[in-house]
C-alpha cells in the first residue's frame, strides 16, 4: 500500500517536517556527488552494530544521528520522504516544532538500537530515516486513528485508489514489518542480519507510541 495523502488538516505550518525533507534531499545529493566514494561515507556515517556494541571510540555514537539522513538509493529516500510528508506534519502540529525535532531524533535512535539488538555483531552499516519515521507512524496511530488516508492499493495487476482509516493502514504496516522481521531473523544467523532493518522499523514504531506520552503537551483542565 502506498499512501498518497491524508485528510487531516493542520493548524500550523510544518517548518520542521519540510526542513527534514530538504536536509535529507541535500544529503542525498551529496551522496550522489561522491561517486564510488559513497561507500566510504556510508561506513563512516551509518550505524554499524558491531561498532556500537564493541564501543572503542565514543565518537561512533554520532552515527546514531547521522545515519538518519543517508539513504541507499532514490526509491529509498523517495518512500521515506513521502511517509514523512504525509504523517509528519500532523505530529509536528500536535507536539510543536521543537518537541517534534527531539521526538523524531529519539525515535530514530531507538530504532537503531532495535536493529542492533538483533544484529549486534553485524559489520553492515544501516542508514535511512525509516526508523525515525516509524516513530511518527506510531504516534499518528494513537493520535489520529480515524484520519482518512488516500491510498494506492495494488491488487495483482490492478491498482486502485481507495480511502482507508489510518488505524487499518498503520496496523497493517506494523504487522507487515513484524512478519518480515520474524521471517528474516529465522532465515539469517543472529548477529549478522543485513538487508532491510525490519526491527529498526518495529522499534521506532513502538518508541514513537511511548515517547508520545512524554512529548505530547498537557492540556489544561477547564475550571467550572
Amino acid at each position: 500500500m502506498i499512501p498518497l495523502r491524508d485528510e487531516n488538516p493542520t493548524r500550523t505550518f510544518p517548518f520542521v517536517t519540510i526542513a527534514l525533507i530538504v536536509l535529507n534531499g541535500l544529503v542525498f545529493v551529496f551522496e550522489l556527488s561522491l561517486g564510488p566514494q559513497v561507500k566510504e561515507a556510508i561506513h563512516r556515517y551509518g550505524v554499524i552494530p558491531y561498532a556500537i556494541t564493541h564501543l572503542e571510540d565514543w565518537a561512533v555514537l554520532k552515527t546514531l544521528v547521522t545515519s538518519l539522513f543517508f539513504h541507499a538509493g532514490l526509491m529509498h529516500i523517495a518512500g521515506n520522504m513521502l511517509y514523512l510528508w504525509i504523517f509528519g506534519n500532523n505530529i509536528e502540529d500536535r507536539l510543536g516544532h521543537f518537541r517534534f525535532i527531539i521526538f523524531y531524533l529519539l525515535c530514530g535512535i531507538a530504532a537503531s538500537f532495535g536493529h542492533i539488538l538483533f544484529a549486534w555483531n553485524s559489520m553492515i552499516p544501516t542508514i535511512g530515516a525509516s526508523g525515525a519515521i516509524s516513530g511518527v507512524l506510531g504516534a499518528y496511530l494513537l493520535l489520529f486513528p480515524r484520519a482518512r488516508i488516500l491510498t494506492l492499493l495494488p491488487l495483482f495487476v490492478i491498482w486502485r485508489i481507495v480511502t482507508i482509516d489510518a488505524r487499518w493502514f498503520l496496523l497493517f504496516w506494523i504487522f507487515y514489518q513484524i512478519l518480515n522481521g520474524s521471517v528474516s531473523f529465522s532465515m539469517t544467523q543472529q548477529g549478522s542480519m543485513g538487508g532491510v532493518a525490519w526491527f529498526a522499523h518495529i522499534a521506532g514504531f513502538f518508541a514513537g507510541m511511548l515517547l508520545l506520552m512524554v512529548f505530547s503537551p498537557k492540556r489544561r483542565k477547564r475550571n467550572g
